[in-house]
């Protein structure tokens, strides 16, 4: 397997394709390009990451630049204290949900945001062939609890009543799957007035379920808030960024409701008339919502640079991925569990209903996320096959192909982090939605 290199920066098996050099070479590359100012370095708790980050610094430390080495906190908080900061960029060692053998460099840019895909050719391109210059050696600063600043300026934000959810003392539990932000998340939780159960919080590395946090991944979660009998379940991913949410009779939502609720929310509060961004895989459920409050839905590629962009473009002030992450461009342009779980919270006591209840109340499609090994097979041959078999779809070819349908829809598209084909689907119904796959992968 070859090193992926895309809009989501660089991953590999460390070892084999991830090596020491690996990132030298990309984090060396990366300091070139950018302006005059101190990178800062992060991770997550994978165990190999504290050779990367080390090599890293020194690598930056020989081109000249200061390193600012903040060790493990969530990749919200290096993009925000990267944008607060005024600093030239940060670099992110982190696989995000990938397996606990992986690992990667997720670039950040001057102004918090990943890069876009020009800046990322060229980074690649310049690390392929870059002989760094022999430089006076920069300095390395180590900071410790680096996402306190992050955690105060979520608990400021404009749209999050602080009084409101303190009255409710609610009761969740967190499972931060052993990763970045298990110091971070329960600690901001805990910060709004809430009883905290913490269920794999040791930023260890060991992953003891699946990192994304998916429904099949969460059962341990539902369990402990049945236990607990606590109002809600929070889960993310190693490096922070996503959030998924339990109800209370330890039932997941599914991802896609985090940006679905905190979206309702967030017009029920604001009564913004400005358009919420999110990708083209994103649940039908959010125009649903958007619509309710007079509000339209934009679509980008998929990829939460992507969604920046168009949030910038048409001065978006939520956007999101169904993937669990939320970005409000009042707090900095990424997704973030943390604000995420603030907005979620900010919903919770807005209503005397409990999440179940306020779940229900959304409205309810299916989702199936489904995916196929690429191989040798040509990815653009495979999206003209499948168009040429729903003639009577709306095609949408901006990042692979979406077909729609007025309540359905499937997205093919080759992935930003694995060599894989993903599919993505959504019905109003389970059974139309299984049905829909079946004839897709048939197809192919």
């Amino acid at each position: 397997m070859e090193l992926i290199r895309g809009i989501s920066g660089i991953r590999g098996i460390v070892g084999d394709t991830l090596t020491e050099s690996t990132v030298t070479r990309h984090i060396q590359a990366f300091s070139e390009l950018q302006g005059v100012g101190d990178i800062l370095l992060a991770r997550d708790s994978r165990t190999h990451g504290d050779l990367l980050i080390n090599s890293g610094c020194i690598a930056l430390s020989q081109c000249g630049r200061n390193a600012v080495h903040h060790g493990i906190i969530p990749t919200p908080t290096a993009q925000f204290l990267v944008e607060k900061n005024g600093m030239a960029g940060g670099v992110v060692i982190t696989a995000s949900h990938n397996p606990t053998e992986w690992n990667g460099l997720k670039f950040i840019d001057a102004n918090g945001c990943f890069l876009n895909d020009e800046k990322n050719a060229q980074l690649f391109n310049l690390a392929d062939t870059l002989t760094p210059p022999l430089k006076k050696l920069g300095t390395i600063t180590k900071i410790e609890n680096g996402y306190q600043p992050h955690i105060e300026h979520t608990l400021n934000l404009s749209i999050i009543d602080v009084v409101a959810i303190k009255s409710r003392s609610f009761s969740v539990v967190v499972d931060a799957v052993n990763g970045a932000g298990s110091l971070a998340l329960p600690a901001m939780v805990e910060a709004l007035g809430c009883k905290v159960h913490r269920l794999y919080c040791e930023p260890n590395g060991e992953f003891p379920r699946g990192p994304e946090p998916l429904s099949h991944n969460l059962k341990r979660l539902g369990e402990a808030v049945v236990s607990h009998k606590a109002d809600a379940g929070f889960a993310t991913d190693p490096d922070g960024d996503r959030l998924a949410v339990i109800d209370e009779n330890g039932l997941p939502l599914g991802e896609e409701y985090t940006l679905a609720i905190c979206a309702d929310g967030f017009f029920n509060t604001t009564n913004s008339c400005k358009p919420l961004v999110t990708n083209l895989s994103s649940t039908l459920a959010l125009d649903r919502i958007a619509e309710k409050y007079g509000c339209s839905v934009i679509r980008s590629a998929v990829g939460e640079i992507n969604v920046v962009n168009k949030m910038k473009e048409v001065n978006a002030e939520l956007g999101g991925e169904g993937n669990g992450g939320v970005i409000l461009s009042e707090s900095h342009y990424g997704r973030d569990s943390l604000v995420a779980a603030a907005m979620f919270l900010n919903r919770m006591a807005q209503d005397t209903r409990k999440v179940n209840e306020i779940f229900k109340s959304m409205p309810q499609f299916v989702m199936v996320k489904d995916k196929i090994r690429l191989g040798s097979v040509d990815s653009q041959s495979i999206l003209d096959k499948m168009e040429q078999n729903f003639p009577d779809a709306k095609s949408d070819k901006t990042d692979g192909l979406k077909l729609s349908w007025e309540n359905s829809w499937v997205h093919i598209r080759k992935s930003n982090t694995e060599p894989i084909i993903r599919i993505y689907a959504e019905a109003p119904t389970q059974s139309e939605v299984i049905e829909l796959v079946a004839k897709v992968k048939s197809i192919l």
